[in-house]
């Protein structure tokens, strides 16, 4: 996952540009950068390694010497970023959210129009260098994000940064959200998350909308492009990664965790002690399950500082695992004895929840642990950010594979919540997670929680449902070594 964040202001505005982009931390854990026009006009970078440690301890120091009024600014888990070029449009710095699915196809292309890349990340060459080239061929910066939207599959939102101000271009399906925020018409900001917003003193403008291209600087707002007519943002935003505090067109993150917890609790009717949630995120969904059952909420797990932050976010597995186990502490004086209900955000993987909070748990002599996730099971890995990177690393996929004996194509079965083959299913993986019993969200009640209009979320991965159509996932699959089967069912969904 990443967060961005960019500023223009009359004033030097170098703190805020910095706590702005901390305020993104919840959305990386690898690298922290910052682009910026100094005194003198000229663009400065740098990019620091945050794995362990936080954005602010590697670039406060000293900024009280930096002085600037235009700056962007990136928390990442892949792809050192922002990066500076010099092109036909003089210099710029880009950073951006989401996930270059045809990166192989692109960069062939353009090393086949004898275009070199330099930047390289784990032997894999920088998305930010595929999105600068692609621009370079515009006429103007403007077409230019234009013709890198065309030619990107997946999703790709940015912001770009000028001598004369930022160009910010929110992905034209609309999956990764940007607002602009403003402080008294003397600053400026731009961000994924408008948690970044109320500590600074901003007031939300404008959320920008799918594919429309803004340009901010000390003079004000102007649209560069109208944006396209379709929006499909990421429900996962609300359900898991957002911030709590933060809005996605209008709808709180908070709320709507509360309204998934009501919804699991109308549709229970387990008899327990209390209800519990896994921190940070489940607690919402606990909170509104509580809410609803009339049961009370305490905490059977906490989370060890936020220095730990989320097991969900790093690369590697075994970073992931490592964090999970050391982050939460189980109260043993809470649980020994009791039968609760433990709500999560969701199950991706099921080894954290396996290995590490239901151990916990149960040598903490919990009676009986239900499991409630506020989503259905994911079937299909994220094609739109950098997510879940496999379908052989889902839990649900799993259980699909023992019950079948094989991989299948139609797994239309499995997501139907009425079916037969679902609950064997549902059944499977708690037997496997070794809980007391499992039961999932609702696909319609998560899109109630949520509020917005069914045809405006993106539920690909629950649904497998592509929406745009015209794009290929060779690279993808590729790369995450999917069954030759898989990649059929997939070819069928387009």
């Amino acid at each position: 996952m990443t967060g961005i964040f960019g500023i223009a202001s009359c004033e030097n505005c170098i703190s805020t540009l910095y706590y702005g982009i901390d305020y993104h931390s919840h959305l990386g854990t690898e690298y922290g950068g910052v682009a910026y026009i100094n005194e003198k006009g000229n663009h400065i970078k740098k990019i620091h390694n945050i794995s362990n440690s936080q954005f602010k301890s590697k670039f406060f120091d000293g900024s009280e010497n930096i002085k600037l009024n235009l700056g962007i600014g990136v928390i990442s888990d892949k792809d050192p970023q922002p990066l500076s070029f010099e092109s036909k449009f003089g210099t710029f710095s880009v950073c951006y959210s989401g996930l270059i699915t045809n990166k192989n196809e692109l960069v062939k292309e353009l090393i086949n129009k004898g275009i070199s890349f330099s930047e390289l990340y784990d032997g894999d060459i920088n998305g930010i260098e595929i999105i600068a080239n692609l621009i370079n061929q515009g006429d103007s910066i403007t077409s230019g994000i234009e013709n890198m939207f065309d030619k990107i599959n997946g999703s790709v939102s940015l912001l770009l940064l000028t001598k004369d101000g930022i160009y910010a271009a929110r992905d034209k399906n609309g999956v990764t959200p940007l607002v602009i925020g403003e402080k008294d018409s003397s600053e400026i900001a731009i961000a994924s998350e408008t948690c970044s917003f109320p500590n600074l003193n901003f007031k939300i403008k404008k959320f920008i909308e799918p594919g429309e291209i803004i340009f901010i600087s000390k003079k004000g707002i102007e649209v560069k492009k109208e944006a396209y007519e379709n929006k499909k943002i990421c429900a996962f935003l609300w359900i898991y990664t957002g911030f709590p505090a933060s809005s996605y067109e209008g709808v709180n993150v908070e709320e709507a965790r509360e309204n998934c917890g009501k919804f699991l609790a109308k549709r229970d009717n387990v008899n327990i002690d209390f209800v519990s949630g896994v921190p940070d995120s489940g607690t919402a969904h606990a909170i509104g399950y509580a809410m609803e059952s009339g049961k009370p909420f305490r905490r059977a797990l906490l989370k060890y500082t936020p220095g730990y932050g989320r097991s969900y976010t790093p690369p590697s597995q075994e970073i992931r695992d490592k964090i999970a186990f050391m982050k939460l502490i189980a109260n043993d004086s809470i649980i020994n004895g009791k039968k609760f209900v433990l709500c999560e955000d969701s199950i991706v993987r099921g080894t954290q929840l396996k290995n590490f909070t239901i151990s916990k748990l149960m040598d903490g002599g919990a009676k009986e642990v239900h499991i409630r996730p506020a989503c259905p099971p994911l079937i299909f890995p994220c094609i739109y950010n950098l997510s879940t990177r496999s379908i052989h690393e889902l839990v649900a996929r799993r259980a699909i594979r023992v019950l079948e004996g094989r991989d299948i194509e139609d797994v239309s079965e499995y997501i139907d919540q009425n079916s037969e083959k679902y609950k064997k299913m549902v059944d499977w993986i708690a037997k496997d997670i070794g809980v007391t019993s499992l039961k999932y969200q609702l696909m319609d009640d998560m899109v109630k929680a949520i509020g917005l209009p069914k045809e405006k979320l993106c539920l690909y991965c629950w649904t497998g449902k592509r929406f745009d159509v015209k794009k290929s996932l060779t690279d993808y699959e590729s790369k995450n070594d999917l069954s030759s089967k898989i990649k059929q069912f997939v070819n069928k969904l387009k």
